[in-house]
């Protein structure tokens, strides 16, 4: 069993890394549909107010409420899979629930690219109505849910400023082989 956890700031690559898993056949948990359900059943558009009902589940239900809504989600997938990667972690306090439940089968990584790579990348991506300014604001909303705790807390960490093809090929290395997967990649590149 393994579960293997994202974490980054808006942009970073957690989308792609979900979309890799998938091709493999690797169950994607997202921590953001969490919160788009929630959106819905409050009847509000996760499009305006994700970040608002984000903040009001955490407030509501204590700081890690996202993580516990997914951890079923995640156990379920692990029935019937070796690997499962949960997509979009966003505090420390997360990252604790989910080593408490799974212990070492649990594997955090961050997803990192500069600020002005992630605002291209938002903006050609065209799914949210952000330009730098708001990215801005939103890299400081993830951050007052306390994910930079969260990226510090990270058991590797993977740069996303090459090729696609360069970041789908470490998180291929990642989702087989696990951490020494990406080590097996540094050392190549060296």
């Amino acid at each position: 069993m393994r579960v293997i956890g994202t974490v980054g700031l808006p942009g970073s690559g957690k989308g792609e890394a979900a979309s890799v898993a998938e091709e493999l056949g690797i169950p994607v948990v997202t921590m953001g549909d969490v919160i788009r359900a929630e959106c819905r059943d409050r009847g509000l558009d996760p499009a305006e107010h994700h970040g608002e009902v984000a903040g009001a589940l955490r407030e509501e239900n204590g700081p890690d409420a996202v993580a516990q809504r997914s951890l079923p989600v995640v156990e379920e997938a692990l029935e019937a899979n070796e690997t499962v990667l949960v997509d979009g972690i966003r505090a420390g306090v997360e990252v604790e629930r989910f080593e408490a439940a799974f212990g070492d089968d649990f594997t955090l990584v961050s997803i990192e690219a500069p600020f002005e790579v992630r605002v291209e990348r938002v903006e050609a991506r065209g799914r949210d109505a952000t330009d730098a300014e708001t990215l801005r604001e939103r890299d400081e909303r993830e951050r007052g849910f306390g994910m930079d705790e969260a990226i510090a807390r990270a058991d590797a960490s993977i740069d996303n400023t090459a090729t696609l093809e360069a970041f789908h090929e470490k998180i291929r290395a990642l989702l087989t082989d696990g951490v020494e997967g990406l080590e097996g990649e540094r050392a190549q590149e060296a």
